[in-house]
């Protein structure tokens, strides 16, 4: 059964952090809800010292890192500490997909080794995977599924945190059955945030069920 989500709306109450292992999806509407998710997700991590690893097109990279930059976070040596890293989904994807299908090899390999130095010094990790939309977008679902399992694997296999995030716009068809396996493959689904005046700083809350 899955988890409902949501950021705190309030920076200053106490934090509920997600779960070490949790497999996380969003479906968003727009662009500024993804975004705000996206940096609560990341900055919370960085702030509480745990390996950040974002794998995301180049222009969300480049929206993420403006407002990682504008509250105050020296990226660049968060990067030399293998705290953070940041990853172009297409080129990520070019490394273990054959004939358009991930091969679970060469994913795991790749993976694996991200995560381990991510995780240096005993950190918790935290990754943020948007390689699913971008299959999914392409119009290959089968694929997106598979991605999503062998996800779900590593994270029970290592021991992670994984928001996997869609934009709700590229649900159309009958893709029915491949929405209802993607929510089965995830612990919980993330909410939009509340409107906000103040920037998240990565807390977030699990209550009942949820479905986008």
């Amino acid at each position: 059964m899955s988890s409902h989500v949501r950021q705190r709306e309030d920076p200053d109450e106490e934090s509920q952090d997600v779960q070490p292992s949790g497999h996380l999806l969003q479906i968003y509407e727009s662009e500024r809800v993804f975004l705000d998710t996206l940096e609560g997700f990341v900055s919370g991590g960085l702030r509480a010292g745990d390996g950040v690893i974002v794998v995301a097109t180049e222009a969300h990279i480049e929206r993420l890192e403006l407002r990682l930059l504008a509250s105050g976070m020296d990226l660049e040596a968060m990067r030399f500490a293998e705290q953070y890293t940041a990853m172009d989904a297409e080129d990520v994807l070019s490394q273990f997909m054959v004939d358009r299908w991930p091969d679970k090899n060469l994913f795991q390999r790749l993976m694996t080794g991200l995560l381990a130095r991510a995780g240096g010094s005993g950190r918790k990790i935290r990754v943020f995977g948007e390689m699913v939309a971008v299959l999914w977008q392409r119009g290959d679902h089968g694929a997106t599924v598979r991605l999503e399992y062998l996800w779900h694997q590593l994270t029970e296999a290592v021991g992670f945190s994984l928001l996997c995030a869609y934009p709700k716009a590229g649900f159309v068809g009958e893709t029915a059955k491949a929405i209802s396996e993607l929510i089965a493959l995830h612990s919980g689904v993330v909410s939009a945030p509340p409107p906000r005046r103040k920037p998240v700083d990565g807390g977030l809350e699990i209550g009942g069920d949820a479905r986008p």
